[in-house]
């Protein structure tokens, strides 16, 4: 059975930068982190690799420097890892970069695709089910237990607001996972040095059957009109004395002023 393991390396900092000119994040000089729910994909793969027969491939799509969160990736207990990696792909929304990764993944064969169930930069959640649909293949979101898995089927708990779903899917198939699935563990000695002698394999887009105007800003319906940081002009608070009654109606006053009640 081969599992690919989707990652995406994350601004590991609150000091987020913006590139004015294009909407995005700049992400050369920011501490970096695997996005903590693909941690919890990751350790469900390993985990599937233990009971089972099976190849465990961390894909990520990013700069050169995400090298070192595949690396972290094979520490854990990754077989082998994928870096697809061109500034062709460059300020890709969620569709382009659902495309991106289809496309790559359709290279190198898989049976199970695991994800994150969202990255907390971004927060969308639309990535994994866009690959699914791309591949044709179905999804089962929110995947809180693995219940059975088998070389042709898969069994899984889909977590809901009032409980959750028993979901039983043919293979192949794509789960996004939340954090109730599991515990990540950490890296071992042996898995370290294993990572360290690692040969990262790299895709671009000459090594992929791509559309070119699909990829990339150019290939990205979405649209960045304006983003700006959360002001901290504190000028316009007011404090309210008196007892509680008094200060509820001294807000109450204050919010029909600005026609808010």
């Amino acid at each position: 059975m081969k599992v690919i393991v989707c990652i995406k390396q994350v601004p590991d900092s609150s000091e987020v930068k913006i590139n004015k000119e294009t909407n995005t994040l700049i992400r050369e000089g920011v501490p970096t982190m695997i996005n903590p729910f693909d941690m919890h994909a990751l350790e469900a793969a390993i985990a599937m690799k233990e009971q089972v027969k099976a190849k465990v491939t961390a894909l990520t799509m990013g700069p050169p420097q995400a090298e070192s969160s595949l690396r972290e990736a094979i520490a854990m207990g990754a077989d082998e890892a994928v870096l697809i990696t061109d500034r062709a792909f460059a300020g890709a929304d969620t569709l382009a970069t659902s495309y991106t990764l289809s496309k790559a993944i359709q290279t190198l064969g898989f049976d199970l695709i695991l994800c994150g169930k969202q990255t907390i930069e971004g927060d969308t959640a639309q990535v994994g089910p866009e690959m699914a649909e791309m591949l044709n293949i179905p999804h089962i979101p929110y995947v809180r237990k693995i219940e059975e898995l088998t070389d042709s089927h898969i069994k899984a708990h889909r977590l809901m607001e009032d409980g959750y779903d028993c979901i039983e899917s043919p293979l192949p198939v794509l789960l996004t996972v939340v954090r109730e699935l599991n515990q990540p563990r950490l890296p071992s000695l042996r898995g370290k040095m294993a990572a360290k002698k690692a040969v990262i394999k790299k895709l671009t887009s000459a090594d992929l059957v791509i559309e070119p105007n699909r990829i990339g800003l150019v290939g990205s319906p979405t649209k960045v009109r304006n983003i700006f940081y959360p002001s901290h002009d504190k000028s316009d608070r007011q404090m309210f004395d008196g007892t509680p009654e008094e200060q509820v109606e001294n807000l109450l006053v204050a919010l029909k002023s600005m026609r808010c009640v």
